[in-house]
């Protein structure tokens, strides 16, 4: 987990905490993304670029980028925004979609916000909010990118019965973005069982730092929700 961007919507200001770079790109990863990044890169509705006629998924802080790649090969029919503010994480997906010979993924190194302010209402068919930062200190919630305004913004772009996809090793972060869908309104939460939200979607990817979380004895929690028609 990378930095964490939020926004207040009262002074209409981004703010980031954490960092958005680590070590310095190795030669091979700088040389990647200096001849892939600006063919992948998000371009602004607003400069011009419209997404095409199908399905658009986003995925929200994509890390290493394991998943955003492991579904854009399974779905090729679909387009994929992915947002990140970590330059390191950014060149790992770079070089994932190099690797894969993905033409289906988009990249935006920055505030996920600058991306959602450009969609317009209900254009998205599927949103990705997987293992973010938890920010576990008390003083650090306000920190998390789970809050409402955030959600609101995720429910206007989705389609009605479009998914909202989040996952969370913390438990505490869970009962945190559950009671705040609850008390927002506008999604279904389809669960039929404890097995539901204990046992990845069919289409999940592994990723690094699930595979830490277990390691360390962290149950993960996984979670599907739609929007309400």
């Amino acid at each position: 987990m990378g930095a964490t961007m939020t926004y207040n919507r009262e002074t209409e200001q981004f703010r980031t905490f954490g960092r958005t770079k680590g070590r310095a790109l190795t030669p091979t990863q700088q040389e990647v993304m200096d001849r892939i990044y600006p063919e992948v890169r998000w371009e602004s509705a607003k400069d011009g670029a419209k997404p095409r006629d199908r399905p658009l998924w986003l995925e929200v802080g994509f890390g290493a980028g394991e998943h955003l790649a492991h579904q854009g090969r399974q779905n090729p029919d679909v387009d994929i925004l992915g947002a990140e503010p970590f330059l390191n994480g950014v060149a790992k997906a770079v070089y994932h979609i190099d690797e894969n010979n993905l033409s289906n993924i988009r990249l935006y190194q920055g505030d996920v916000r600058t991306v959602l302010n450009d969609l317009p209402d209900n254009s998205l068919d599927r949103v990705f909010v997987l293992f973010p930062d938890p920010w576990t200190k008390t003083r650090h919630h306000k920190r998390r990118l789970i809050n409402e305004d955030f959600l609101s913004e995720i429910h206007r772009v989705l389609k009605p019965g479009a998914e909202f996809r989040f996952a969370s090793d913390i438990i505490h972060y869970v009962d945190w973005t559950l009671t705040r869908l609850y008390k927002m309104g506008g999604f279904d939460w389809p669960a039929k069982s404890i097995e539901d939200w204990r046992v990845p979607p069919h289409d999940w990817c592994p990723t690094r730092y699930e595979a830490k979380a277990k390691r360390e004895g962290r149950e993960c929690h996984y979670f599907r929700f739609v929007k309400r028609v």
